[in-house]
């Protein structure tokens, strides 16, 4: 798939790998960029050869810095605007996907940034990586899910601080919070991402699939509805095979 301008999408073997490419302004989320990513991401969760997907930011300085206000600022009606977010929930396909999504992340993760990390399942910083949350400092809410993603990962107390202070934190306080999963030397982050996307695409996909969709969907229900969630979703691959059979 190619043609984009603010997006990089190239499959490797089974793993996609998706760049957010404006590295001129911090790879700050655009309208542009929204529709890209909602093709990209329609192509990872419609091939079945993708077993993994690596998000990571073009240049330095950012993995994303944000979304640009004066395009989202000035958005067309109303009407239009739901219209567009139905035909194009970026976030909701985001959560949706059935594969494992791994963020690499550097430099400037604000406001967008920290949201699109968040749809992902594993997030890997390097040393130099800095978090927040501006939105409200800046009179709006944040509407990429945000309120409700972050809270779920940190807690409720560290998302409120984050959301209503605005304060940045580093890559060490966002791995204390379990924000990130780890950290890593800035020259190790690519090597150390895709490393981690080899080892689950060499899993069984369907047990992997399975274990993610049990996780992601168990946060929102009951103890006694996850397990037995969990139950179906394991009882098919504890099934014996023909060939078991046989043995």
């Amino acid at each position: 798939m190619s043609g984009f301008e603010t997006v990089v999408f190239e499959k490797r073997d089974s793993i996609a790998y998706v760049s957010l490419n404006r590295p001129e302004v911090l790879n700050v989320y655009n309208i542009r960029m929204r529709d890209e990513l909602f093709e990209v991401l329609t192509a990872i969760n419609d091939d079945p050869e993708v077993l993994v997907a690596v998000f990571s930011g073009v240049g330095d300085r950012a993995f994303c810095a944000g979304a640009d206000l004066t395009e989202f600022l000035s958005a067309p009606s109303p009407v239009i605007a739901r219209r567009v977010r139905w035909e194009r929930d970026v976030w909701g396909l985001f959560l949706s996907l059935a594969q494992p999504l791994i963020a690499a992340l550097h430099g400037y993760v604000l406001g967008s940034g920290i949201e699109i990390a968040l749809c992902c399942d594993i997030r890997i910083a390097s040393e130099d990586a800095q978090f927040g949350v501006p939105e409200v400092g800046l009179g709006i809410v944040p509407a990429a899910g945000a309120t409700q993603t972050l809270s779920r990962t940190i807690g409720q107390a560290k998302a409120l601080e984050l959301m209503l202070t605005g304060r940045r934190i580093s890559a060490e306080e966002a791995a204390d919070i379990g924000l990130v999963n780890r950290v890593v030397p800035k020259d190790r982050l690519l090597p150390t991402v895709e490393s981690v996307a080899r080892q689950i695409s060499l899993l069984d996909p369907v047990a992997v699939r399975s274990a993610k969709q049990a996780v992601m969907r168990g946060l929102d229900l009951s103890l006694s509805e996850g397990l037995r969630l969990e139950k179906r979703l394991a009882v098919p691959l504890l099934q014996p095979t023909p060939s078991d059979a046989w043995q």
